[in-house]
């Protein structure tokens, strides 16, 4: 890093918002330059890390220790906001719960990105809405899709992945050699079991063998990306049953978190999540540190598939 180098707040133009320290230090990996803090307003109690990603000059913050969920989610964003004023558009990245379907092969360090789907705009919050009569549930409100300028270069992004020119796989390579943590698990193995199969207890599911469900393996450790709809809501979801319920309820989900929901009408953004569990009863921490280092790496990627601004370009 240059340190005679001093951006001011208002060369930042790109926001990205963590939920936990594992994503945060994955996505840190990705600058290509780090920069110090600028003098910012005294009142905003988020912490940031500063940085080039390409031309873009981008701003990272992650949620309070403990504090997750929609609520924190927003005034997080809130106070970045109010912070970074020439913020363009913004980013979150992490980790999500899978959700095994016909229509999308989910497997483990899978990448899932927010994109409307049906009636949805790419995330919708699955637990608002009104209780009625027998127990019969209906969802209100809605949701703001992905600004058009990420819708784009999400498009960008797909072309790029069916001509074999996305470089996820060599900024992997990269966090995943300095750092083993944020490498490929090839000794954990992806488990996937039947919905209604119960974890026998433990932090790993090496005991758990009934409803073990066989898969076709995979030849390549590749980053596969999946786009569509994220569920989002206050709690972890870690029951297969409910799981396929609320995913059947609305039109085929890819994935549960727990801020998206809490971004999408008042902080234009992309949701960007690697699969580390498959949201049911065998949830574990496992696959989390290779899923945010992968959310990362296709967000990096999405980044470079949009243009920056003058703005963007660091001062001579």
């Amino acid at each position: 890093m240059d340190s005679s180098l001093k951006l001011k707040a208002g060369d930042y133009t790109v926001g990205w918002i963590c939920a936990l320290a594992v994503e945060l230090a994955a996505s840190c990996e990705m600058f290509d330059e780090e920069y110090p803090q600028p003098l910012l307003d005294g009142r905003d109690q988020n912490c940031y890390r500063f940085g080039r990603i390409g031309g873009h000059n981008v701003v990272i913050c992650c949620l309070p220790s403990g504090r997750y969920g929609l609520v924190s989610a927003t005034n997080v964003a809130f106070q970045m906001k109010a912070s970074f004023k020439s913020i363009r558009f913004s980013l979150m990245v992490g980790i999500g719960g899978g959700v095994p379907n016909d229509k999308a092969d989910i497997r483990l360090g899978d990448v899932v990105v927010s994109q409307p789907c049906g009636q949805h705009g790419g995330v919708v919050q699955y637990d608002m809405g009104k209780t009625l009569q027998l127990g019969e549930s209906l969802r209100t409100g809605s949701l703001n899709s992905p600004p058009q300028v990420l819708l784009t270069a999400t498009t960008a992004m797909e072309a790029a992945a069916l001509t074999g020119k996305l470089r996820v796989s060599e900024y992997l390579a990269h966090i995943g050699s300095r750092l083993s943590k944020f490498a490929f698990p090839t000794k954990l193995g992806d488990r996937m079991y039947a919905t209604s199969s119960v974890h026998v207890g433990g932090a790993s599911c090496k005991d758990c063998l009934d409803g073990l469900i066989e898969r076709e393996v995979r030849e390549s450790i590749d980053v596969v990306m999946h786009y569509g709809t994220i569920a989002s809501g206050n709690q972890v979801m870690r029951d297969g049953v409910t799981r396929d319920r609320i995913s059947r309820e609305l039109g085929t989900v890819l994935c549960f978190d727990m801020e998206a929901a809490g971004l999408m009408n008042d902080f234009p953004c992309s949701i960007i999540r690697g699969i580390c569990d498959y949201s049911d009863a065998h949830k574990n921490k496992q696959w989390q540190p290779y899923a945010a280092a992968a959310a990362a790496a296709v967000a990096k990627e999405l980044l470079s598939h949009k243009p920056f601004s003058r703005r963007g370009h660091t001062p001579s």
